[in-house]
């Protein structure tokens, strides 16, 4: 049995895709996931399974069906977060205010250079196959660095959350 954490992007936000906790919880447990955990309400899920291949899009689909729309979601080993965590390049007070972009897949690396090269002021950013480690000098609200912007750029699908939920979610996860 496996241990992971299951990150679902663009629910709950601006009142759109409204789907409360003790549901998500619910279709997990009818997945057949056990240790079912959910943290906050922005659509993280820990939760334990025998087969990992195929996790995302069983969720996925899931979700469609009960819900009616489609929902992205990312699904990574507890150890692959805390080795995310661990890897952070920012110093501890930076890194405490640090955003962690968990990229789907590994970008590719003729996309990687180029967005490398990218300056955007009052933001710093590291780029890895696995995540875009950021730190926001002005606040995340009106960033030019954003979710968006670097899945256009890398052509991935990712989802992030602060240093503050994904610790929580491995400590969860322990």
């Amino acid at each position: 049995m496996q241990t992971y954490i299951a990150l679902l992007r663009g629910i709950n936000v601006g009142g759109h895709k409204k789907l409360k906790m003790a549901d998500l919880k619910l279709l997990f447990e009818g997945l057949g996931f056990q240790d079912v955990v959910t943290y906050i309400q922005s659509g993280n899920v820990v939760f334990s399974a025998e087969e990992g291949t195929g996790l995302p899009e069983k969720i996925s689909k899931e979700i469609t069906g009960k819900f009616g729309w489609e929902v992205p979601v990312l699904v990574k080993t507890a150890d692959a977060i805390a080795k995310i965590l661990a890897a952070c390049p920012f110093a501890e007070t930076k890194k405490a205010e640090a955003y962690f972009m968990l990229l789907e897949t590994p970008p590719k690396k003729e996309l990687m250079a180029v967005v490398a090269e990218i300056s955007c002021p009052n933001e710093e950013f590291f780029l890895t196959p696995e995540c875009v480690y950021i730190h926001y000098g002005n606040g995340a609200r009106n960033a030019k660095g954003s979710n968006n912007f670097f899945e256009k750029k890398l052509k991935v699908a990712a989802t992030t959350r602060n240093y503050r939920t994904l610790a929580k979610l491995v400590e969860l996860a322990g």
